[in-house]
């Protein structure tokens, strides 16, 4: 007879499946366990599978003999799972799971990569935390397949300029006291679609929009340099983005606010529509706004032309803007490359000054065609430039 012909030998083999998918790494040490950790203390990993066998077996209200399953009984059910592959035939020193979950192996060295991108440059706390777990668990299959699979294969460069993590802040005394320190809270409310009432500390580009504001957070998001809240106002569904550590340490969920996943998608597309008509990541004040979502707003039509040797980069960029469009000016003679790119998008009068900055970073290299305002602000702001350097 099989050895789990019998019903409560089945079950305890089942539980044990259960277990190892409900806690994934189930028998690592827990870093922050100083017992665990002790060298003069042998750490056996069946004891804690055995905990959270019994634990879910009380989930399933399973009723289980006293002492049941004994130690040994569980090693054997661990070598049963071996032999049909449902575990792998190496060493489990930081835990037990079972395979990749929804991943296969290369999907899942991908996702990994990708973790430890954002932990690294963009200092996401939350994200460090699981990866910091995930390398800890997996160092086995690591070691099992020559030290590949943690090899960043590709990294995503971009560095948030700000401190993020908050308890790399109270390492290096560098507290901020701002809303990082909120991210758990956050997250919750974006899920669940609570209003939360939360407090600015500073705007560089005016002096509105500062203090105790009611919103319904919508996204996090992290763009270029740093972290950053997709918002709406609570009283008059106006759409806004705001960087994360220019917010006080505050948030508090406004009882009784809750509206759901669906109205938080509803609002996440219009600011994604918003984004993807305008040129950086201001969303424009409350009428304008509205206007622009309803299709009554007139858009600008700028003209830039670029000289080289930036054109290259200019034809290279395919893909800025959806509705941009890019023309050739007549090749040089010499070089056979066009004497000058010309690039034409139209955009909201909110995203004028975003695009402007993007302008500005080639200099010599570009020339406002089209509108007339923004040839006189380019000109002006040479002009100036100029003036500061002649200065003694």
């Amino acid at each position: 007879m099989h050895r789990y012909a019998e019903h409560q030998s089945f079950e305890r083999l089942l539980l044990l499946i259960a277990t190892i998918l409900q806690y994934p790494g189930v028998g690592c040490p827990d870093p922050m366990n100083p017992k665990q950790n002790s060298p003069d203390k042998h750490h056996d990993a069946i004891d804690e599978v055995r905990l959270r066998f019994l634990e879910v077996a009380a989930e399933f209200k399973v009723d289980l003999p006293i002492g049941y399953p004994s130690t040994p009984t569980l090693r054997k059910d661990l070598e049963t799972l071996r032999k049909y592959g449902i575990l792998d035939k190496r060493m489990y020193r930081w835990g037990y799971y079972l395979g990749t979950g929804a991943m296969s192996l290369d999907e899942f060295k991908v996702a990994i990569n990708a973790l430890d991108s954002q932990a690294k440059f963009q200092g996401d706390p939350q994200i460090r935390r699981i990866h910091e777990t995930l390398t800890q668990r997996l160092r086995g299959l690591d070691l099992e397949l020559g030290g590949v699979f943690f090899y960043p294969i590709r990294q995503y460069l971009n560095k948030a300029i700000v401190y993020t993590d908050p308890e790399e802040m109270i390492a290096l005394g560098k507290n901020r006291d701002n809303l990082f320190h909120q991210l758990s809270k956050l997250e919750k409310a974006i899920i669940s679609g609570q209003a939360i009432e939360i407090s600015r500390s500073s705007n560089p580009y005016t002096n509105t929009h500062i203090g105790l504001q009611r919103v319904y957070p919508l996204q996090l998001i992290y763009n270029d340099i740093a972290w950053y809240l997709l918002y709406e106002y609570t009283h008059n569904k106006h759409l806004a983005i705001g960087r994360l550590n220019r917010f006080r340490n505050y948030c508090r969920i406004i009882e009784d606010s809750e509206r759901g996943v669906s109205l938080q998608r509803e609002s996440l597309a219009k600011a994604y529509q918003l984004l993807e008509n305008g040129w950086g990541l201001f969303l424009g004040e409350v009428e304008a706004q509205q206007q622009e979502l309803e299709g009554n707003l007139e858009f600008v039509t700028v003209k830039v032309r670029f000289f080289p040797p930036v054109t290259k980069f200019i034809i290279e960029g395919e893909r800025r803007h959806l509705k941009q469009k890019i023309t050739l000016g007549p090749s040089n003679e010499t070089t056979g490359e066009p004497s000058h790119v010309d690039y034409i998008v139209p955009l909201p009068p909110r995203s004028l000054n975003e695009f402007m900055l993007w302008v500005y970073r080639h200099l010599e290299n570009a020339q406002i065609i089209y509108p007339r305002e923004l040839v006189e602000k380019h000109y002006q702001a040479a002009i100036a430039l100029i003036q500061r350097y002649q200065k003694k």
